[in-house]
């Protein structure tokens, strides 16, 4: 498998899960834009075979190398990213669950989830455990986002791409993330301003900027539902005193799934 055929098989999940994905990128495309993605972000949990080096590797093997980790204070989260020689290539941001900073009900439901693994490991397409490779009901999804969005998005997708983001720099027609956003609203899109419509800062060296998360059937072991997804993303980065861009993340603008805690039943049980 090629880069670019690893990078299809991401977009094709990612779009299933986030259709609000197709509609923007065709309104960028239609304005002569050409999207260049900065990074794709995934989520998972901190676990033998799904953690961060388990979906690392696809990326190692075709030439990503591993940069900078970081944790997020009283988040229960770790992350790090990784980065091509080929600059035209995403970076691949991969944070993952600390589960034993969890409470001991969280890490029970998880514990039970992670057990359903297949023996000896297993892959759907290039990555590692993309989809849902466990049974759960509605209540331990509910349960999990009461104390983590990100536990409970993983419960229910299973590890994997919660966004791509596109870099603002290869927009021509949108000076800004402001100018991007209000474009989006115009044409019918709510952004996600949970924390600030933009977050980060030309101090962080990084400003990012999404949709709000798209939503998805989901089907639990005892009910149907329509929870959040994925959402878009948008980023500015600036240059570092050194005339380098800046390539890392932080805490402030990194790490979150900013999903509902409410879902929409879609009137199917069983």
């Amino acid at each position: 498998m090629t880069a670019a055929e690893l990078l299809e098989v991401l977009w094709r999940g990612y779009v299933v899960a986030a259709p609000q994905v197709v509609r923007v990128h065709e309104l960028l495309t239609q304005r002569g834009e050409i999207l260049v993605h900065d990074h794709i972000a995934f989520m998972t949990f901190g676990a033998p075979g799904i953690g961060i080096d388990a979906l690392a590797r696809p990326f190692e093997a075709l030439g990503w190398r591993a940069r900078d980790g970081d944790g997020f204070a009283g988040r229960h989260l770790c992350a790090r990213y990784w980065q091509h020689d080929d600059a035209a290539l995403p970076k691949a941001f991969i944070t993952e669950l600390v589960l034993d900073e969890l409470s001991p009900a969280a890490q029970a439901v998880i514990g039970r989830l992670v057990g359903q693994l297949p023996a000896g490991g297993a892959s759907r397409g290039a990555v590692p455990w993309v989809g849902r490779p466990w049974s759960l009901t509605y209540g331990e999804y509910l349960a999990l986002g009461a104390e983590s969005d990100l536990a409970a998005w993983v419960a229910a997708f299973g590890a994997g791409v919660h966004h791509f983001t596109v870099d603002l720099d290869s927009l021509s027609t949108f000076p800004d993330l402001e100018a991007l956003g209000a474009f989006l609203i115009e044409h019918g899109f709510t952004l996600d301003d949970r924390g600030g419509a933009i977050r980060g800062s030309r101090a962080d060296r990084i400003e990012q900027s999404s949709t709000s998360a798209d939503t998805a059937v989901v089907a639990f072991a005892d009910q149907v539902v329509r929870i959040p997804s994925c959402r878009y993303e948008f980023a500015r980065r600036y240059r570092l005193p050194s005339g380098e861009l800046f390539h890392g993340f932080v805490p402030a603008s990194a790490g979150h799934v900013r999903a509902p805690r409410t879902a929409i039943d879609v009137g199917i049980s069983g």
